[in-house]
Parts: C-alpha cells; structure tokens; sequence
C-alpha cells in the first residue's frame, strides 16, 4: 500500500519517482523481467564506418557484459536466462532484451532475422533493442513499427550525455543533433523510447548532468536510464586513469545529483535505473556502485529527506 506520506502520483510504495517495476506492474500486470541477449552484432564507432575503438569507457563486449553467449543462437540464451529468471520469480514473464552492442547495426534482412522469432513468440511480453541514434534509418524503424501489432517495443539509445564536446572527448561517434533527428523520427511511430545518460564523465559538472536530464525530459520519450560511469580494466579509459587518474563523483555527490535529475523529469517518463552494474572483477573504479541496492535506498531517503519527488521542480516552474 501506497505511504500516505509520498506525493507521488506513480508509485504504490515509498519511492517517489516512476519505476520500471510500477510500469510493467500496471501494463502487464504481473512481474516481468528482461532476458539479456546478444545477437553478436557490431558497432559503426568500433569497425570504422563513424570511428575505431567504440566509446572510450565501453567493454569489449560492447556494454552487454551480462548478456548471453553470443556463441550461442539467441533464441538459446533466451530460453537459458529465462530459466534462471524464473528461480527468482517462478510466475513471471520474460521481456526479451538485445542488449550488446548496436542491434539495428545490420541489413534489415538481418535483424528481421533475429527479431522476428521474438516478435512471434507469444509469451514474450515485449523486447527491448539497444541501440545508437546513427543506426536507425526510415526501413528500420518502419520494420520495428510493424512489430508494435504485435508486441512492445522499445528502442533504447545510447545518448549519455547531451554535451557535444563531451560525447567528442569519449570517442561517442555521433552528436545531440543527430540523437534529436532520431527522436522525432520515432516520435511518429507506436514505439517506446528509452534513452540512457551517464553521470561522471569526464570534465562535466554535477549542472551538465542535470541539464541533460532536463533536456530530454522536454523530449518525446518514454522512459530513462540513469548510471554512474565505470571504469574497466583493458578500456581506453579504464587505462587512462590507471596511467593518471581523475576526479570522479562521490556516493554522495551521484546521489544529489540523480535526485537533481529525477526532480526535472516529468512524472510520467519511467525511469528503467538509478544505477548500474559493473562486473566486479573487471571494475577499476569506483568500487562505491557495487554497493547497488544501498545507493537506491540512499536516493529513497534523500528524496523523503527533502520532501521532493520526480518532476517537482517542473511543478514549481508552472506555479511561478
């Protein structure tokens, strides 16, 4: 039951901001989790087409370091995770998740391929397609706007940052003003957009953080992801710091300023994560964010601390 104590429309506990959970509880209504897969794709900024090397903080494994097997057919992973899934949550439902690397980097005949045993397959509740702003030409999207007839689908892009000179200095490959081209592209289509942002890159401030939240709260989109930057071993950034170090943010200072955040995005955009998973034995810093679940109840109590909740302070600026 819902705290008399929390303002917050979109929430059926303490938290004070649109979880992911809240969202597929109320569409689906049941627990659905998300099946990591990767479908071994690659990426314009890693094979030369717009860069070499990909971003400078991604893995080897193309930021899908918790997906599958790629060794393995898609459809296998899926049904491996699934099983692992259900140990946890016996009764729930699997959202497929194409998470590694680029997934609309390919011939359409190839992702029809690869999505469409997913797309016909009816115990999947939705799937999720990562990917990047510059690998969504007009086919692929009106492919993947077919697909909406027949489950949810959500496209999730890779923004970061929303700073040009920023997405420039970590090898991002593409601008904001190529990101926006694609928003409004998809805005005219049934499918969900997710974009991801990144606290903590280097040279920006906790107020660059902020404004990006706050831009693309002002977007046609669905829902956010939020994380802290890791620093792995054997990435170019990873490397640099160990060579010489630099400033990163604190616990403290993430989680003042994802509370920041949450406070200028409006309250119906959900917000899929507050922070991320880095596999431990690969983390060079900070080793703060393996401590996950802590973080998400700090962000919880700052929030109740301050009396604040998700879009409050869009709320203000109208009753000024």
């Amino acid at each position: 039951m819902k705290q008399k104590t929390n303002p917050f429309p979109y929430s059926d506990d303490n938290k004070r901001y649109h979880t992911w959970n809240y969202y597929l509880k109320h569409r689906f209504h049941k627990k659905v989790f998300k099946v990591a897969l990767n479908a071994d794709f690659s990426c314009p900024n890693r094979d030369g087409k717009c860069g070499v090397g990909g971003c400078t903080f991604c893995s080897s494994l193309g930021s899908g370091d918790m997906a599958g097997n790629a060794k393995e057919d898609c459809m296998q992973q899926f049904e491996k995770g699934i099983e692992i899934m259900r140990r946890k949550w016996p009764n729930g439902e699997a959202m497929a998740y194409f998470q590694a690397y680029t997934n609309t980097y390919a011939p359409l005949s190839v992702l029809k391929q690869t999505f469409e045993p997913f797309v016909q397959r009816e115990d999947i509740k939705a799937i999720a397609i990562a990917t990047r702003a510059d690998c969504l030409e007009d086919d692929v999207i009106d492919y993947l706007q077919s697909c909406t007839a027949h489950k949810e689908i959500w496209i999730e892009l890779g923004l970061q940052t929303i700073h040009n000179e920023t997405a420039m200095a970590v090898n991002r490959g593409h601008t904001y003003e190529c990101f926006l081209d694609t928003i409004q592209r998809l805005a005219r289509t049934d499918l969900k957009i997710c974009v991801h942002l990144m606290n903590s890159l280097p040279h920006e401030t906790s107020e660059m953080m902020i404004e990006s939240a706050k831009a693309i709260g002002q977007l046609p989109i669905h829902a956010v992801k939020i994380h802290m930057l890791h620093l792995l071993k054997n990435t170019r950034m990873g490397n640099d710091y160990l060579k010489q170090p630099f400033a990163m943010m604190s616990r403290e200072e993430y989680i003042h300023t994802v509370v920041e955040q949450l406070m200028v995005l409006p309250k119906e955009i959900v917000i899929q994560r507050l922070t991320g998973d880095g596999v431990l034995s690969d983390l060079i810093a900070p080793m703060w964010t393996v401590r996950k679940v802590t973080i998400l109840n700090d962000i919880d109590k700052e929030m109740a601390r301050r009396n604040v909740w998700q879009g409050c302070a869009l709320e203000s600026e109208i009753t000024r």
